[in-house]
């Protein structure tokens, strides 16, 4: 049995656009085209898609996606593979978000005390947020992660958590003003996102087309997305548009 484009992108999710460009790629060729031009899919093809949908969600570009499809022998094996992958980032994710739930808890508590933010373990704050991880998400910026990398080399395990202390507030806050209504490209907003680009550049320049870059990777990378809808629905994108404006208003 097999399916036209149309089912497909219906039982998928997947635009039939994304599936005509999968197949110009060499990524999923259909299992063949009915005299009305129309691209038909069977279950092989389905299983492919699957495996396709598993990896871009683990945030696996498209070119390291075709190179692993390549390398596959057997799809069960494959299968596994990519269910252990996504079990380890479950339990990742699962920390990230216990860890929010936790400092956003403190973080109440504190303002209704009226007092500064007090943790009793700060090493709570960070689980489910390493270093490693964080540049492996900077894998799109090969440039920028040696310089991260050297810098982290460098580091105390003080001063690691330190870093995590810094770019954990700094989502939050961000969260705060936009629950408060404002919009990306308002003073407030602006202030942290100069105040992150600041951060960015003591490394090393960073262009207005970098910095969007990195916004929208704010989005597009699965591991920073995940960070960031962890500490409120929305952040990924506000602070992707707070980027642009930023870029365009203070580096262009």
């Amino acid at each position: 049995m097999d399916w036209p484009i149309a089912e497909v992108a219906r039982m998928s999710g997947v635009t039939a656009r994304t599936l005509r460009h999968y197949d110009e790629v060499g990524l999923l060729p259909p299992a063949r085209i009915g005299a009305n031009g129309h691209r038909y899919y069977g279950e092989r093809q389905l299983l492919r898609l699957q495996q396709i949908l598993v990896l871009r969600a683990l945030g696996v570009g498209l070119v390291e996606v075709g190179r692993i499809l390549a390398e596959q022998v057997d799809e069960v094996d494959a299968l596994r593979g990519h269910h252990r992958w996504l079990l380890a980032e479950r339990d990742r994710l699962d920390a990230l978000a216990g860890t929010v739930s936790r400092t956003i808890a403190e973080l109440e508590q504190s303002r209704k005390d009226g007092n500064p933010m007090t943790v009793n373990r700060p090493e709570n704050l960070f689980e489910g947020i390493q270093p490693s991880q964080y540049q492996e998400s900077l894998r799109d910026f090969p440039e920028h992660a040696q310089e991260v990398a050297r810098s982290v080399a460098a580091m105390t395990p003080q001063d690691i958590e330190a870093g995590q202390r810094e770019r954990t507030t700094q989502m939050i806050l961000l969260a705060d003003l936009m629950a408060a209504g404002h919009p990306a490209d308002a003073a407030p907003v602006q202030a942290q996102i100069d105040a992150q680009y600041q951060a960015m550049t003591e490394l090393r320049p960073v262009s207005a087309e970098e910095y969007r870059t990195v916004g929208r990777s704010c989005v597009d990378n699965s591991a920073w997305r995940a960070a960031y809808e962890a500490i409120a629905p929305g952040l990924a994108v506000y602070q992707r548009d707070a980027i642009e404006a930023y870029a365009t208003t203070r580096l262009s």
